[in-house]
């Protein structure tokens, strides 16, 4: 795997999980209602559905590959659309962060399941898991599956950390983030204008090839 490459995914992949999303605030509304603990427990039920989808991401895409090669890159520009949809969306967002919506309280158990179902059962978290992985990997390489494992382990490790640090943080400060609207906007509008440009990076890189 070429390093450049890995550190830019690195880097892009620090930037995402750093976005408010739908999982982020459910971290923080459940660690804001629950406590810590339970924020914590939310998180590592999301890595456990973002582990089905890099292991579904793996094996689609290993499949891709043995049917159509052309099907594959068609797949792979398509990733790179996706990309630039994804910076468009968050450079035109408006949304912020917000955790005012309460949960019920329910046991540590059903929590991190609840955090698994509701990942695996999010369709745009699949297409963006096939999207995203296989422009950083190397499709003639005999280890194309097991960069793109590491790379969707990697993302995840990267996501669970930001979102454990969010239950710690709402756990013990509550609604803080609720005050200060302007931190999500502007953290959009950067993740918006990085994803845009790499989208458009990787499409010229392509062209090279």
């Amino acid at each position: 795997m070429n390093p450049n490459e890995f550190l830019l995914f690195a880097f892009a992949t620090l930037m995402l999980n750093l976005t408010p999303g739908s999982d982020m605030i459910y971290v923080a509304t459940r660690s804001t209602t629950q406590g810590t603990q339970a924020g914590i427990v939310s998180a590592l039920g999301i890595a456990g559905g973002c582990l089905v989808h890099t292991f579904a991401a793996v094996l689609g895409l290993s499949v891709l590959i043995a049917e159509s090669a052309v099907a594959f890159n068609i797949v792979k520009f398509l990733g790179v659309g996706y990309l630039c949809y994804l910076g468009m969306t968050s450079l035109l967002s408006k949304n912020t962060l917000s955790t005012q919506t309460s949960l019920e309280s329910i046991p540590l158990k059903k929590i991190f399941w609840q955090g698994v179902y509701t990942n695996v059962l999010n369709p745009k978290v699949a297409l963006f898991f096939l999207a995203f992985l296989p422009q950083f990997a190397d499709v003639h390489s005999e280890d194309f599956k097991w960069q793109v494992l590491v790379l969707g382990i990697w993302f995840n490790v990267s996501g669970t950390l930001v979102n454990a640090a969010v239950a710690v943080f709402f756990g013990k400060a509550g609604r803080y983030l609720n005050q200060l609207p302007h931190f999500s906007r502007i953290q959009n509008k950067v993740t918006g204008a990085m994803m845009l440009g790499l989208g458009v990076y990787l499409a010229f890189a392509k062209q090279k090839l």
